[in-house]
């Protein structure tokens, strides 16, 4: 998978979602989704530190891995 990381603070601060969100008292993983499909990933407790840029076939092998169960061992 190819990412790049850049500083969060360098992509503003409209457009982040926190998707999985919920009970972690704010703490959870942000997403913005930037030009040309690519989406920027970063923890929101930190909105000016770093966020990996994920290449639109890196993150949809991502999201297809995780929705067939490839990542379950994570919260299992």
């Amino acid at each position: 998978m190819k990412h790049a990381m850049n500083a969060a603070r360098d992509l503003g601060t409209e457009g982040w979602h926190k998707p999985w969100s919920g009970s972690n008292n704010g703490n959870c993983v942000e997403a913005k989704k930037l030009d040309g499909g690519h989406v920027a990933i970063r923890q929101s407790t930190d909105p000016e530190g770093p966020a990996l840029i994920w290449t639109p076939s890196a993150i949809s092998a991502f999201v297809g891995a995780a929705k067939a169960g490839m990542a379950d061992f994570l919260v299992a």
